[in-house]
């Protein structure tokens, strides 16, 4: 059996021969790493565990916390930021099990945008292709574990920025309820839809990472029977522009779960998402929320260079009223209980994780209007969960040449069994 010690040299080497032109990961804690992964062994050899998760080589998104370094969150402003005190609540619950931590990931500036390019760090490409854009805003997190330089990735999900990178990349991530884990020590984007999940290989390995990291009992997860499953299609404006193989791939995975005894129905939700749209007219709550967060520089002119596509939105939102931002709170509650009430005919949505397969980073570069349109159609899906407080899961799909994600999204609280749901689906799909 080959040792933790010997699998961390192995990824620590690609690593190294790539140093020049790294672009996944921001940092990395070898020594450290290599300290965990030798704990690791003699524990195995002595027939001690901490768990499922002990030896798991783990990388973290470059906004959580580290004690004595400061958290840069993919900017340069940060730079010169306090150093941590302490580790993020996550990182401390990870090592507590064992984990070993790689290093942290590149993501886009400040968490901000969906495409996954990085003007200071460089853009981490594919894991399918690196001259395609990996999405974002957990760009690293998705290209480590698709390229096999991590077996579980931490990202941050505000709109889809684990999901988008999972779609993309061909493999499972997992936004939770928000706040059912805890944000103390993750550089923030916005305190009201912000939520800490796990990129994996398979929905198993998000499920261990997210019980961990939710301070939860750890329990072996049981697939649900698919027999009986009601599973909700909220076909219309999610359904719109969506590429014709990423289509095709779909309707192939509902007419399996369909084989499998699952009762697949339409269900209309674009009149929620038409409400939601007019709610958030004059500012989105992440741009909003984000706005507070950084107004000091944002006023005075930041000192170093700012991707402008994370300065644009947020200058614009630091305008909007507080009466406007109250308001739309409030009314992202009422249509969110709304929801939950239109959600009690299905045990699950099904839809498209993301409309596309990735488009290349030239083209992105290359053209402003095409990178806005392109990166409205990557969130417009996904930001659904978070805007009413859902969970959702992005599995990879077969059938397609490009990875593509099936997403499931689940009802406010109802993690664990998202989860057995997405196991079920994983295993009737093939891995």
């Amino acid at each position: 059996m080959q040792s933790i010690r010997d699998r961390l040299e192995i990824i620590l080497s690609r690593l190294a021969n790539r140093a020049a032109d790294e672009k996944v990961y921001t940092k990395l804690y070898a020594e450290a790493a290599r300290a965990a992964a030798d704990a690791s062994d003699a524990r195995r050899k002595a027939g001690v565990s901490l768990g499922p998760l002990d030896g798991r080589i783990v990388s973290i998104k470059d906004l959580f916390d580290v004690a004595g370094e400061p958290t840069t969150a993919g900017s340069l402003i940060r730079a010169s930021a306090e150093p941590a005190a302490r580790d993020a609540a996550i990182v401390q619950r990870l090592r507590q099990a064992g984990a070993v931590i790689l290093g942290k990931t590149n993501m886009t500036e400040f968490a901000f945008t969906a495409i996954g390019d990085n003007p200071h760090h460089g853009t981490p490409g594919n894991a399918a292709d690196a001259g395609l854009i990996p999405g974002g805003s957990s760009s690293g997190a998705g290209v480590a574990i698709g390229e096999g330089t991590s077996d579980i990735s931490i990202g941050s999900d505000t709109g889809g920025s684990v999901r988008i990178p999972a779609s993309l990349n061909g493999i499972v991530g997992f936004k939770p309820t928000a706040r059912r884990v805890p944000l103390t020590g993750a550089f923030p984007l916005s305190i009201t839809l912000d939520s800490i999940g796990p990129l994996a290989r398979s929905v198993a390995d998000c499920a261990i990472a997210d019980a961990v990291m939710a301070g939860e009992e750890l329990a072996a997860l049981q697939p649900v029977s698919l027999a009986g499953l009601r599973v909700g299609i909220p076909r219309g404006v999610l359904f719109d522009e969506t590429q014709e193989q990423v289509a095709e791939a779909f309707e192939a995975c509902i007419d399996r779960i369909g084989r499998a005894g699952a009762r697949a129905a339409d269900l209309s939700i674009d009149d929620l998402i038409a409400e939601m749209r007019a709610a958030t007219r004059r500012g989105t709550i992440a741009s909003m929320e984000g706005a507070e967060i950084h107004a000091d520089w944002l006023a005075s002119g930041a000192s170093v260079p700012v991707d402008p596509h994370v300065t644009g939105p947020l200058t614009r939102a630091l305008a909007v009223p507080a009466s406007a931002y109250i308001r739309t709170i409030r009314r992202r509650a009422e249509l969110a209980a709304l929801m939950d009430e239109r959600l009690e005919a299905v045990d699950v949505l099904a839809l498209p994780t993301v409309p596309m397969v990735a488009p290349s980073i030239a083209a992105m570069a290359g053209d402003e209007e095409l990178r806005d349109k392109t990166e409205g159609l990557l969130l417009r899906n996904t930001q659904v969960a978070n805007q009413f407080d859902l969970c959702a899961i992005s599995l990879p799909m077969t059938g397609t040449k490009l990875p593509a994600g099936l997403m499931l999204v689940g009802k406010h609280g109802h993690d664990s069994h998202l989860l057995r749901i997405a196991a079920a689906v994983e295993t009737l799909l093939g891995r």
